[in-house]
């Protein structure tokens, strides 16, 4: 599988992705269009409520079976709120190294990421157990507990970008037993 990323108009990712994939799927080549989002836990007037949110606002990638070709580019480009392939439209690059690795660990999660189970060791320390912080520890740049919310940095498409995602609290021993 071959992936690409698509920059489009932040908030119009749910209408590109139908209008594009009407025209897509006669293409042998195209799999599917992802949209990766991450469930958040919100609090708002001291009321708890779940939200879907992009993990990359404005971008959704093409998943191929092979590299992109002119008939591809061309639907794509020409669907209302594009704006360009990454590197840019005259150098449309398959994503690979650290992006396909982003790209690919969210997916190992299915396209909405739910929250990460964690617990806070004895220095205070935040442990994943499961779930999208996974693998994601040492990008941690900051916690907090009150919001259950972890901030991560990485690195994608050659810029630092941080994102927000929510965790359960595990208690301590619970955490041992397991």
């Amino acid at each position: 599988m071959k992936y690409y990323a698509v920059q489009i108009r932040s908030s119009a990712e749910q209408k590109f992705i139908e209008q594009a994939k009407k025209q897509l799927l006669d293409c042998s080549d195209f799999k599917r269009i992802i949209y990766l989002q991450r469930e958040m836990t919100i609090f708002r007037k001291g009321i708890k409520a779940k939200e879907i949110q992009p993990v990359f606002p404005g971008y959704v990638f093409i998943e191929l079976n092979n590299s992109i070709n002119q008939e591809i580019f061309s639907i794509v480009r020409h669907t209302p709120n594009f704006y360009r392939f990454l590197r840019s439209n005259q150098d449309v690059r398959e994503l690979s190294g650290n992006d396909l690795e982003i790209v690919k660990h969210f997916l190992d999660f299915g396209e909405t990421a739910k929250e990460s189970i964690v617990f806070f060791n004895d220095q205070d320390r935040i442990v994943v157990t499961k779930g999208p912080l996974k693998g994601l520890e040492g990008n941690i740049i900051k916690v907090d507990k009150r919001k259950k919310r972890a901030k991560i940095q990485i690195d994608f498409n050659n810029s630092q970008m941080t994102i927000d995602l929510s965790f359960e609290l595990m208690d301590k021993k619970d955490a041992d037993t397991k």
